[in-house]
């Protein structure tokens, strides 16, 4: 997908933030991306008293996603309070990896960097297919 409006996806991130319930952090965040079929999803932090059940941007946007249609995502965008591109944590690398289409690519702060860059070496669904299954117990047992 060489047509990547990233500054589209900027600009609905940026709007993303702004809409974050991050009342306890002070840190709201913002994400965006494009899906294989041209819709712009996006998420933002919602935080709760009890830290552990804070959901993140990328998790908001995941929700957006099959809500909207579901898809696989081409391009991500994620900004802080002043606009600033955000990497994605590991745990919201992963969520991203489950629902990304080939060669989705990320804007980082060093540019944009493809999935398998910024995740090298992931497990995802095509771990747990049957026969990766019965390879891995294979490899276990010798």
């Amino acid at each position: 997908m060489a047509d990547i409006n990233w500054k589209a996806l900027e600009g609905a991130a940026v709007a993303a933030m702004r809409k974050a319930y991050a009342p306890y952090s002070k840190f709201p965040v913002g994400a965006a991306a494009l899906t294989e079929d041209g819709r712009i999803v996006s998420g933002c932090n919602v935080e709760n008293a009890s830290y552990g059940l804070t959901l993140c941007a990328e998790c908001a946007l995941v929700g957006e996603l099959h809500m909207s249609g579901g898809g696989r995502l081409a391009a991500f965008y994620c900004v802080d309070a002043n606009g600033a591109v955000l990497m994605p944590c590991g745990r919201c690398r992963q969520l991203l990896y489950e629902f990304r289409a080939p060669g989705m690519q990320l804007m980082t702060s060093k540019g944009i960097r493809s999935m398998d860059q910024v995740l090298p070496d992931a497990f995802g669904p095509e771990n747990l297919e049957p026969e990766n299954l019965k390879n891995s117990r294979l490899e276990d047992t010798q």
